[in-house]
């Protein structure tokens, strides 16, 4: 029987995210591997109890996302880390919540940290999908530790030029001068107040990964900001930009 001329066909389904869950935990990889595979679009295809099983596996079933858990005997997720970024997008899915460490696994290329107990089963499908497609997913401590981080660079940037103003503005106070400092330079450079976020989140030197998970938007996103920065700061590089931001250039 000949087709009809206006028929329409559905695109097919594009093709699950494939998933390695490293925990050392048996327990812990069975119950994560189950909600996993249950879930739409998702399929576990392969587990590993430290982070040197996790790299072989994920080498030789290159998965779309790595789920990685901190502690483990032999390799840690931390050392792990660095080596499986390389491979494909990693969650860490951890009971780890130090702020050291969270800052640290976002140091070296985490898309995302799901500390146990704070996010739901979709939730946590969710910030699989998430990852995987390249935006960043962060639980409340996780996002807590990174904004520390932040706050601590910024002092630490405004003490310094603290240190070469002229005795009377001491006075006012550290936390009056850091905002006196981004007022006046957002309207000198006229940035919009989410570019000036962002600016202050570039010089206290924070990659795009960090600066999109700290404020709820893309890579994409962070990336067309920073580009209307630089153009209204005049500036090619980051340093250029912070220098002129901080008024030290």
């Amino acid at each position: 029987m000949p087709r009809h001329p206006f028929t329409q066909y559905e695109e097919p389904p594009p093709p699950p995210l494939r998933i390695l869950v490293a925990d050392d935990n048996p327990v812990i990889r069975a119950g994560l591997t189950a909600v996993l595979s249950a879930a739409d679009g998702l399929t576990v295809v392969a587990e590993a109890e430290d982070g040197r099983a996790a790299y072989e596996a994920a080498l030789h079933h290159r998965p779309d996302v790595i789920l990685l858990d901190v502690r483990m005997p032999g390799v840690d997720g931390i050392s792990a880390l660095p080596h499986l970024v390389r491979l494909a997008p990693v969650m860490m899915l951890t009971y780890s919540d130090e702020t050291e460490i969270v800052q640290e696994a976002a140091r070296l290329g985490a898309g995302g940290y799901l500390v146990h107990g704070e996010f739901t089963t979709a939730q946590l499908t969710q910030a699989v999908r998430d990852v995987g497609g390249g935006r960043p997913h962060f639980t409340p401590t996780a996002t807590n530790a990174l904004l520390a981080h932040v706050r601590g660079d910024a002092t630490a940037h405004v003490d310094h030029e603290l240190r070469a103003v002229p005795t009377h503005f001491a006075s006012r106070g550290l936390s009056q001068l850091q905002s006196t400092v981004g007022q006046s330079s957002k309207s000198r450079f006229q940035l919009s107040s989410r570019e000036a976020e962002i600016m202050d989140l570039i010089a206290s030197g924070m990659n795009n990964q960090q600066i999109a998970a700290t404020c709820f938007i893309s890579e994409k996103t962070v990336k067309n900001h920073i580009n209307r920065i630089f153009a209204k700061l005049h500036s090619t590089t980051r340093a250029q930009a912070t220098a002129k931001w901080l008024g030290v250039a």
